[in-house]
């Protein structure tokens, strides 16, 4: 049983393996994952219970992206910890991408989505037309939102 008590700090290359094994369990984008970007949240045992990264792209466009917390935690304010710490320590422009089923989470934090593709940064239109074209990509019924933080 989880005893709710965690911490956040910068990732350290000891943690890659675990920020890896985290991505796979939620079935997140396994690319980019440079530990040097990384948060992680730990409980009061050591243990790395939560990641997540601001990814900077070619187009200059930052994300918020590889949110991931481990099943025995989910719902105990890991997530929303993690998604805070990056909002409120980041300037200019933050971008993410999600199914349509966690809109509503980021919603929350002043997230609202974009819906012209000509709205976006290049990298997330590109994106959105591949998911777009190989619909398998999602989960049936999902669909790809591209969400910017509206201050």
């Amino acid at each position: 049983m989880a005893s709710h008590a965690f911490s956040l700090r910068p990732a350290t290359a000891d943690d890659q393996a675990r920020i890896r094994e985290l991505i796979q369990e939620g079935n997140i984008n396994p690319f980019g994952l440079d530990w040097e970007r990384f948060t992680v949240a730990e409980s009061s045992e050591g243990a790395v219970i939560g990641c997540g990264q601001i990814k900077p792209h070619r187009d200059g466009s930052q994300e918020l992206a590889s949110l991931a917390v481990t099943a025995a935690w989910r719902g105990q304010g890991v997530a929303r910890a993690i998604i805070e710490h990056y909002i409120q320590g980041h300037e200019g422009d933050l971008y993410l991408m999600c199914a349509s089923g966690v809109g509503p989470l980021y919603e929350k934090f002043g997230f609202e989505v974009i819906e012209e593709p000509d709205q976006m940064p290049r990298y997330f239109s590109r994106m959105s037309k591949i998911v777009e074209a190989v619909p398998r990509l999602l989960k049936r019924g999902r669909t790809l939102l591209i969400m910017k933080l509206v201050r």
